[in-house]
C-alpha cells in the first residue's frame, strides 16, 4: 500500500490547515523568554517525526461532529503537549536511550530537564484548556492527565510482579495510553456540542483503539523490525516490563518455565541468551498469537463504536485507522 493512502496520511491531507494551525500553537506556546532550554528539549521530541494521532484524532472528531468554532486547535495543542510531557517523564523513569529512532531528550541533556520541561508541558497544557472556557473539556482531559499519572505508578509497581495478571494490565494500558486517545476524541466531540451519544461513542472508540495501540505496541517489542519501530527488539524484556506476551506465557508456565520467569522479571538476573528463551517459551505457548487476538478485537471494539455516529469520510478514516493499527502485526 502506497505511504499516501495509509489513515493517517489521508487523515493529515484532510486536516492540512488544523494541523498547520495546531502546529504553529504548539510552537508559539513552547517558546520561553527566560529559559531557552525549554523550547530546545521540546523541539527535539515534537520534531522527531511522531504522526500526531492524538490531536489529529481531536480534529477529526471535532470535523465529524461539524464543529466550525476555532477551540479544537487548542485542545488538539492541549493533547499533544500532555502526550510530550508523559514521553518526557516516561523516558527518565524507563532510563531509555531511544525514542522514535532518535536519542531520548534525557540521553541529550539529563534527567533534570526531561523532569522539569515535562512539568512545564503539563502547565502549558492547563492553559490551553482553560482558554476553551469549557468546564467540561477541563474536565475530561484533567481527568485523563490524573489517569495517565495512575497509569503510569500502577505499572512501576505491577510490571515486575509475576502475579500480574491481565486485568491488573488492562488497567495499566487503559491508564498509561487509551486515557488520552479516549480524552482525544471525546473533547472534540464536546467542543462540538455534539449528542450525548456521539460523544460516548466517540470516547468508546478512542479507549479500544488506544487499548489495541498498546497492545499492538507491546507485541512489536518482540517480532517487529527495529528500522520500522525505533526501538530494539526485546527491550521491554530487558527492562523486566510484564507485558500481555509474558502475562499470558506466565500463565501458562509449568515449574521450570515459572522458575525463569522469576529469575529474568522479578530478580533482574538475565543471561546471555534469556531473551532467546523468553521468545521460544512465548511461541510454544501461543502467547504471541493470542496477543494478537486481542489486539483485533479491541481494533473491531473501536469501529463497532463508530457504527453510532453520522455517515461521514471522516467516519471511514477512523474505521480505516482502527485496521492500520493493527496491521503492523499481520
Amino acid at each position: 500500500m502506497d505511504a499516501s493512502y495509509k489513515p493517517h496520511d489521508r487523515m493529515a491531507a484532510l486536516l492540512t490547515n488544523e494541523m498547520a494551525a495546531v502546529n504553529s500553537l504548539i510552537a508559539e506556546r513552547m517558546a520561553s523568554e527566560h529559559a531557552p532550554r525549554i523550547p530546545e528539549v521540546t523541539a527535539h521530541l515534537v520534531g522527531a517525526g511522531g504522526k500526531r494521532l492524538r490531536p489529529m484524532l481531536t480534529l477529526a472528531a471535532a470535523r465529524l461532529c461539524g464543529y466550525e468554532g476555532p477551540y479544537h486547535i487548542h485542545l488538539a495543542a492541549t493533547v499533544e503537549f500532555i502526550h510530550t510531557a508523559t514521553l518526557l517523564h516516561d523516558d527518565v523513569v524507563d532510563e531509555s536511550g531511544q525514542r522514535r529512532g532518535r536519542p531520548t531528550a534525557n540521553l541529550l541533556w539529563d534527567n533534570k530537564s526531561s523532569v522539569l520541561v515535562g512539568d512545564y508541558l503539563f502547565s502549558r497544557s492547563f492553559q490551553l484548556m482553560v482558554e476553551t472556557g469549557s468546564l467540561r473539556v477541563l474536565s475530561i482531559l484533567a481527568n485523563a492527565s490524573a489517569t495517565i499519572a495512575e497509569g503510569e505508578v500502577l505499572q512501576l509497581t505491577a510490571a515486575q510482579d509475576l502475579a500480574t495478571d491481565e486485568a491488573v494490565y488492562l488497567q495499566v494500558v487503559r491508564g498509561k495510553t487509551a486515557a488520552l486517545f479516549s480524552a482525544a476524541t471525546e473533547v472534540g466531540g464536546v467542543i462540538a456540542q455534539a449528542p450525548e451519544t456521539h460523544v460516548q461513542a466517540l470516547f468508546n472508540f478512542g479507549d479500544a483503539l488506544g487499548v489495541a495501540f498498546q497492545i499492538v505496541d507491546d507485541l512489536l517489542d518482540y517480532q517487529g523490525q527495529e528500522s520500522s519501530t525505533g526501538k530494539n527488539i526485546g527491550d521491554d524484556f530487558r527492562e523486566r516490563k510484564l507485558t500481555l506476551p509474558v502475562i499470558k506465557a506466565v500463565a501458562k508456565a509449568d515449574v521450570e518455565e515459572r522458575t525463569f520467569w522469576h529469575r529474568t522479571i522479578e530478580r533482574g538476573q538475565q543471561n546471555d541468551g534469556d531473551l532467546e528463551t523468553a521468545l521460544r517459551l512465548m511461541t510454544q505457548h501461543g502467547t504471541l498469537e493470542a496477543t494478537k487476538n486481542d489486539a483485533l478485537n479491541w481494533a473491531e471494539k473501536a469501529k463497532t463504536a463508530l457504527m453510532v455516529l453520522p455517515d461521514h469520510d471522516v467516519r471511514d478514516m477512523l474505521h480505516d485507522l482502527a485496521d492500520y493499527v493493527v496491521e503492523r502485526i499481520s
